[in-house]
């Protein structure tokens, strides 16, 4: 199993890993904390259009992506203003628009889209260096950002009307968590895949935040969680020759199933006590 790690492929696989889970691990804990789990799954799938107009008109896939999801996820924030009781409906109809459009455009592209697989349900393996430029770059942004807006993030999440009063220009601290939003998505999409890539915002701060009781604890387990999660899913579909995006979210969800149960066990332990 360790020769593996003499390999530059696996090496950069590594490294891609650690770079997704440190975004997932901020990303998740604000978008949990603030129950933006329906926009993050109606991002992550209208995303795809981003694919299809990159496949369609030969572009850089990730830039495509990026731009394209900013655009939509604005869009379905400033529609979820105009229509705050429907915002649900709003966001199905981005999503299924972006699927839509993603698969009109590679249907019209010529030749063999083979490649389509790796950005649906991951292709870590194949990780270049380019990719993992933009992940640092990302990364980097993000632990800026939170270091300079905790206190905004932490107001919006809790008790956003209490944070306008203050002084906090909430619906600007709104778009930049969107906008955070996006990036960590589309950083995603080579780890795990568009379909996967919620299981791995969701499922590590669901568990930390069992364990947490400020926002920056949250943040820190849940990136711990997210790298074990990819780690262990990566070692596992390389010895065995598996999908390597869905051995990560089976190792995560098996994660989640021993927390639950041994969460109910202690519950059952405490009431006969």
């Amino acid at each position: 199993m360790f020769e593996l790690l003499s390999f530059s492929f696996f090496q950069h696989a590594l490294l891609a890993a650690l770079l997704v889970s440190l975004a997932c691990g901020i990303i998740g804990s604000l978008i949990m904390i603030n129950r933006l789990f329906s926009l993050a799954g109606g991002i992550t799938h209208a995303a795809f259009g981003g694919i299809g107009i990159a496949v369609y008109f030969a572009l850089p896939i990730l830039l495509s992506t990026s731009i394209f999801t900013l655009i939509l996820a604005f869009f379905i924030a400033f529609l979820s203003e105009k229509f705050p009781h429907r915002s649900d409906s709003v966001i199905a109809v981005i999503w299924a628009f972006g699927m839509a459009f993603g698969l009109i455009l590679i249907d019209l592209s010529p030749g063999y889209q083979g490649d389509l697989m790796a950005y649906l349900f991951g292709s870590i393996l194949a990780v270049s260096s380019e990719d993992l430029y933009l992940m640092i770059g990302i990364d980097l942004a993000f632990i800026a950002l939170v270091f300079c807006f905790y206190t905004q993030f932490e107001a919006l999440s809790f008790d956003a009307e209490f944070a306008k009063v203050r002084g906090v220009r909430t619906r600007l601290v709104h778009y930049l968590l969107i906008a955070m939003i996006c990036f960590c998505i589309v950083i995603s999409i080579r780890v795990v895949g568009l379909i996967l890539v919620i299981a791995l915002l969701s499922i590590p701060c669901f568990i930390a935040e069992a364990f947490s009781k400020k926002l920056g604890e949250m943040m820190i387990y849940s990136c711990v969680l997210s790298g074990l999660f990819c780690f262990l899913g990566l070692f596992i579909s390389s010895i065995f020759n598996l999908s390597s995006g869905a051995c990560i979210i089976l190792v995560a969800c098996f994660g989640f199933f021993i927390f639950i149960s041994m969460k109910n066990i202690a519950k059952i332990f405490k009431k006969q006590a």
